[in-house]
């Protein structure tokens, strides 16, 4: 059987169409979004500080996790599965108070079952200010998680 996978088309325009849930909250936004490469950007906001002032360690972990997920899936999806988080682990490097967030993700090891992605976060001027490494499962589209199947290519669940 051949583990060939389909050239990486960029989905960005479609994910920043159809942006919802955390992605929105936060105000991510995908500027590259293909199965090998995933790039994010979040201009800094008020609800993105702790209350010192800084950029929340949160906002930077989960705009790695969103990167290193959506491509993932995306290459998950070329197969005809999906892929969830199983584990994030983020550095934080610099702290900012300020300006545009642009995340950087890709793949480490892509494997039938499991994928790790690794991804930075860098400021506009492009010092560094975190990096992480994200493990993801592979899926089924009919396994439930969480109680429910989760939906490939905008199928509905399946239950």
């Amino acid at each position: 059987m051949s583990d060939e996978r389909p050239p990486a088309e960029d989905f960005a325009s479609v994910l920043n169409a159809s942006r919802s849930g955390w992605n929105a909250a936060m105000g991510l936004r995908f500027v590259r979004a293909t199965r090998d490469e995933v790039i994010g950007e979040l201009e800094i906001g008020e609800a993105h500080r702790q209350p010192y002032g800084l950029v929340h360690g949160g906002v930077y972990a989960g705009i790695i996790e969103a990167a290193a997920s959506v491509g993932a899936a995306l290459d998950a999806r070329a197969i005809g599965r999906g892929a969830v988080g199983l584990e994030n682990h983020t550095s934080f490097l610099r702290a900012v108070r300020e300006g545009m967030l642009r995340v950087v993700a890709r793949p480490l090891a892509r494997g039938r079952r499991t994928q790790v992605w690794e991804a930075t976060v860098r400021d506009g001027e492009g010092r560094e200010l975190a990096s992480g490494r994200v493990r993801l499962l592979v899926v089924e589209p009919d396994v439930p998680i969480a109680g429910e199947a989760i939906a490939i290519d905008g199928e509905e669940d399946r239950r």
